[in-house]
């Protein structure tokens, strides 16, 4: 089985990537819309919590600040969509991909930035239960995830947030109903990247640096939230769904390391065929055959 180690930083960056996943649920179940910003507004976040925080800015300041980046370049996908007719997914790629120019000079021209001994919000202490030494960023992390849960149930269940919910299921018939079609999914879109931008905020606090290349991947590790979460809670509730997304991306941590390591394999595989065994850099791969996996398991047709 994997260390405790192991486990608690699967755990750790399940919280993180929770985050980003109820993001990408906000924007690809709620509102109907395929966003792909999600990998620029990550690393957006990341790197305006990092420039932040190494010149002096409270932590909590630098989180809300990212926010506020996310949820911007989710206004500009939605205004590209709604105002200049560009399709969604297109509307998606061409911001991330400026995004990439952007990150670059929000970061000040470098591709790392380091915030060794900087203050986050993350102590560096631990805490000893059962024996065992916990992080307390363990502990921040779900009362952080616990708190948006709360925050989004309350905001979908809202006259605004119904209005989110209605335009996912029939835009034509909100629009007949007076609602602000338009407005409403640049909205909802950047309250998906303002969540996608405080995971990356979190994420480069937590590990310690913020870096140009952190959100390769995001898209997929959001999505497997999404889904993941959605077979283990198979519930119409919102504020469960919602709680999926945490749960789905803890599992998905849990079961990728699991399936990364080394000792359960050297125990299952023959010694002639220990150099079958998947490295770290098969991550990808086990991770797409994982969402397949679980994308073809009976129950709600998937997206």
């Amino acid at each position: 089985m994997i260390s405790f180690g192991e486990l608690e930083m699967s755990l750790i960056l399940g919280l993180i990537y929770g985050i980003v996943g109820m993001g990408i649920y906000l924007t690809f179940r709620v509102i109907d819309f395929p966003d792909l910003t999600c990998d620029g507004s990550f690393v957006l976040g990341a790197a305006i919590s990092s420039i932040l925080i190494k010149y002096g800015y409270n932590p909590y300041f630098a989180l809300l600040i990212a926010i506020m980046g996310g949820m911007v370049a989710g206004s500009v996908t939605g205004i590209l969509n709604c105002y200049f007719k560009v399709t969604d997914l297109l509307a998606g790629i061409l911001v991330a991909f400026m995004l990439y120019s952007v990150n670059i000079h929000v970061m000040g021209g470098i591709p790392n930035i380091s915030l060794m001994g900087a203050k986050t919000i993350f102590p560096l202490s631990y805490f000893e239960l059962f024996g065992y030494s916990f992080s307390y960023s363990l502990i921040y992390l779900a009362v952080i995830s616990i708190a948006l849960v709360a925050v989004f149930t309350w905001i979908l269940s809202t006259n605004l947030g119904l209005s989110l919910r209605a335009i996912g299921q029939n835009k034509r018939l909100c629009l007949n109903g007076g609602v602000n079609v338009k407005w409403m999914i640049i909205l909802g879109v950047a309250l998906g990247n303002g969540l996608i931008a405080l995971g990356g905020a979190l994420f480069s606090q937590q590990q310690g640096f913020g870096d140009l290349t952190s959100g390769i991947g995001t898209i997929i590790a959001g999505f497997a939230a999404v889904i993941i979460g959605e077979k283990i809670l198979p519930f119409r509730s919102i504020w469960v769904k919602i709680l999926s997304c945490i749960i789905g991306s803890v599992a998905y941590r849990v079961i990728t390391s699991i399936a990364l390591n080394t000792d359960i394999w050297e125990k299952i595989l023959p010694d002639s065929l220990h150099h079958l065994q998947p490295q770290t850099s098969d991550f990808n791969l086990i991770a797409g055959l994982l969402i397949i996996f679980v994308m073809a398991m009976p129950g709600r047709k998937n997206a």
